[in-house]
């Protein structure tokens, strides 16, 4: 591997790549990353600390940045990149559909789907950011109501996540725990 590429500097990974002979897209070749000479100074702590590393994560995202560049200068290596996101994508979504009825991240994961996906596809891009500013405003909604109204909040919540559990364990396996717990209470 390159020097330039093991150190962290963003561009060398494209520049190994285009020594190499693959052909790098222009947007790839003129990328910057934080902290790079001809940087306008942002403003803030989170410049500062991007720049000196500091920021938790930054080094591995930038790793992971610099090897999906590596790929993607590759003809062969894009198309196998994207076929592999797809695929781990929809395994990751379906699992989460199939356990949205179910008592679990059934949620969780079909967003985490719309992660991966969203790592090469820029619809999936679009629909995570759609969904985290719903979430978001859904969030900064509920925390300004009164304590009264987030505690209703909270129980129609837990009534229909119980609601979905019943159900769910009555048609799925044909347990029905309201009948069960009202013969245990009627014989103890």
């Amino acid at each position: 591997m390159d020097v330039a590429a093991r150190s962290g500097n963003p561009n060398g990974g494209v520049r190994a790549a285009e020594r190499r002979g693959y052909a790098v897209p222009k947007q790839q070749r003129g990328r910057r990353g934080p902290g790079t000479p001809g940087d306008a100074p942002t403003g803030g702590g989170a410049a500062v600390a991007e720049r000196r590393g500091g920021r938790r994560g930054g080094r591995l995202r930038q790793r992971v940045a610099t090897t999906l560049d590596l790929i993607r200068a590759n003809p062969t290596g894009r198309v196998a990149l994207k076929i592999f996101i797809a695929v781990a994508g929809a395994i990751v979504v379906t699992v989460g559909i199939a356990l949205i009825p179910l008592p679990g991240p059934g949620w969780l994961l079909v967003i985490a789907g719309l992660g991966v996906w969203a790592v090469e596809f820029h619809w999936a891009r679009r629909l995570l950011a759609f969904t985290r500013r719903h979430v978001h405003a859904w969030t900064r909604w509920a925390a300004s109501r009164s304590l009264p109204v987030r505690l209703v909040l909270g129980s129609v919540g837990l009534v229909f996540v119980a609601t979905v559990v019943w159900l769910s364990l009555k048609y799925s396996l044909g347990i029905d725990l309201v009948a069960r717990a009202l013969h245990y209470l009627a014989t103890h």
